[in-house]
């Protein structure tokens, strides 16, 4: 069993829960801030702005059974890489995207992702999704924790206005 985890911000972190939270081989998949220079923020300081943390989540995961690369495979498909001033709905500097690396091992298959995923052709503008050095994650307040099981309805509402849906369906749906 080898233990590992990875940060991604990709927008609202409710909403970069789920499609993690799922698979085997995913032992936990926190909401939380990174990314910014005050100690412990609190939801309502990151979401004033100020203090450059993003929303984000870390995934513990055993790389034996799900790979690092399986991790930025779903990350791709749960963001708009071409946009660097928010996610959807959400904008401002707390719901950029980025993904944040641990070793150079992490660095290195996220680079390759990102070329590939520029490469594809899938989008029309340039990826501008940073890749960056891992900087201090702290975990969310409780009430943000698997909002998508605890506050099912407000989740749901919160997502079908929020565009992610249509964007993602719009990408990466075969048609």
């Amino acid at each position: 069993m080898k233990k590992e985890t990875a940060i991604f911000a990709g927008g609202c972190f409710w909403c970069m829960v789920k499609p993690f939270d799922q698979w085997e081989g995913i032992d936990s998949v926190v909401s939380g801030y990174t990314g910014g220079h005050v100690e412990n923020p609190s939801y309502e300081q990151v979401k004033a702005g100020g203090t450059g943390h993003m929303e984000a989540v870390k995934i513990t995961f055993d790389s034996d059974i799900f790979s690092y690369e399986q991790l930025l495979e779903i990350y791709w498909q749960q963001v708009d890489p071409t946009d660097d001033e928010g996610q959807f709905q959400d904008r401002g500097e707390s719901y950029r995207a980025a993904i944040f690396y641990q070793t150079n091992e992490q660095k290195s298959a996220a680079e390759k992702s990102k070329k590939r995923l520029a490469e594809s052709g899938r989008f029309k503008k340039p990826i501008v999704t940073p890749i960056l050095p891992a900087v201090p994650f702290y975990p969310a307040e409780d009430y943000h924790q698997d909002f998508y099981k605890t506050n099912k309805e407000e989740y749901e509402a919160d997502r079908s206005q929020s565009g992610r849906d249509e964007f993602l369906e719009n990408h990466w749906t075969e048609k």
